[in-house]
């Protein structure tokens, strides 16, 4: 599918992964809202970085926990840009709480986890399903995590959350066929992010010698693969994993 004149809304367009789906989606021709949290600087950098592409863009405020919130995001992007034809589900929320310490990880984080990482996707798809599916060819993409896939991760509620969109990618492929396909991204670590700066350098070359390639993905890997999605005509209910090959995810 040609991408350009289309529109999308990439969630988390503040976060680096984010951000750069948002800047390799406006170099394929494509105009492009984001939504944010509290990175106001981070998603107008987003935003001027879009409009120097030669493409519209836009910022919304956005707690995907809250629906309302959502109907009035959507609302706000479709009298914008008067279409929205790609989503990107990319916005998450995790907090580091080792498995083992169940008391650690209690209700109220279990909850706000679980409502932004897969609530907040199921809700965002349900609301846009009538935009996305107008033309017959939509696409929904969404960014999940290696930890959805086998139980080791930051936290079991981050682990379960990606579990869950992982699954959802599956149903939502089946519920909205055959106007839009639904596919998603498991990365690995991405090197360069904010969040992987965190990580002891020990990790990261312990992370490198584990998987075949001897590194790990970047976010223009990331993003690269979001593009594919949305140009592939016949490709759905797919779970991509960017990982640099580790042994154990190779399916």
């Amino acid at each position: 599918m040609d991408l350009v004149g289309k529109t999308a809304f990439v969630t988390g367009g503040s976060g680096d992964i984010g951000g750069a789906i948002a800047r390799a989606l406006a170099a394929a021709g494509v105009d492009v809202a984001i939504s944010y949290v509290g990175h106001l600087d981070n998603a107008a950098a987003t935003v001027d970085a879009v409009q120097a592409a030669g493409r519209r863009s836009l910022a919304i405020q956005l707690d995907q926990r809250d629906s309302a919130a959502i109907d009035a995001a959507v609302t706000q992007v479709v009298a914008e840009f008067g279409r929205v034809d790609i989503l990107v589900n990319n916005a998450a929320w995790n907090i580091g709480i080792p498995f083992p310490d169940l008391d650690a990880l209690t209700g109220e984080i279990w909850d706000r986890v679980l409502e932004t990482n897969l609530r907040g996707p199921y809700l965002l798809a349900r609301a846009l399903s009538p935009h996305l599916s107008a033309y017959g060819t939509g696409r929904i993409v969404n960014i999940a995590s290696t930890g959805g896939l086998y139980p080791k991760s930051s936290s079991i509620a981050y682990s379960v959350s990606k579990a869950g969109v992982i699954h959802l990618t599956r149903c939502l492929a089946v519920a909205l066929a055959p106007n839009v396909t639904v596919n998603c991204i498991a990365p690995g670590l991405v090197e360069g992010t904010r969040m992987a700066q965190r990580i002891p350098e020990e990790v990261v070359q312990q992370v490198r010698r584990q998987v075949v390639l001897g590194r790990s993905a970047s976010m223009q890997d990331i993003a690269e693969q979001v593009l594919t999605f949305c140009r592939a005509e016949t490709i759905t209910g797919q779970v991509l994993i960017i990982d640099g090959g580790l042994p154990g995810c190779m399916r």
